[in-house]
């Protein structure tokens, strides 16, 4: 059995925004036994995490990181025609993924216990955002 769906995440600007919830519905029935699920985000200016969900302090920390390795209004950068935070975005994107895999048993992720999925929001305007969720053997 294989079933795939497309969601939206709506972004307010930089941040991690957690689809957990959205996939677990997306699961519900559709499952039995072990499968592989897959989600993929068809931009190139955002990316797809699993990281710790308790803990706010881990968000806002990450994305810190990743302001300060690639900041807006580095000077040297080409691809600026669609904003300061544009180039940075892809660069950060680059450095993470546009996708993630995970097994599923008894119609549930084997995510660990502190474990989220997240869109990781590169952008500073809000945008709209289409992951791509896959379920196959």
């Amino acid at each position: 059995m294989m079933a795939q769906r497309e969601i939206t995440v709506e972004t307010n600007g930089q941040g991690l925004y957690e689809i957990t919830g959205q996939i677990n519905e997306f699961l519900l029935r559709r499952t039995h036994g072990p499968r592989l699920f897959v989600a993929f985000v068809k931009h190139t200016s955002c990316s797809l995490i699993i990281q710790e969900n308790a803990d706010p302090d881990v968000k806002a920390d990450l994305q810190e990181f990743f302001s300060r390795i690639a900041p807006e209004g580095m000077d040297w950068l080409r691809h600026t025609a669609e904003g300061p935070d544009d180039m940075p975005a892809h660069i950060k994107a680059a450095l993470m993924q546009p996708s993630v895999s995970i097994p599923v048993a008894e119609g549930r992720l084997q995510l660990g216990t502190w474990q989220g999925i997240y869109l990781f929001e590169h952008r500073s305007q809000p945008h709209s955002r289409t992951v791509v969720l896959h379920l196959t053997h």
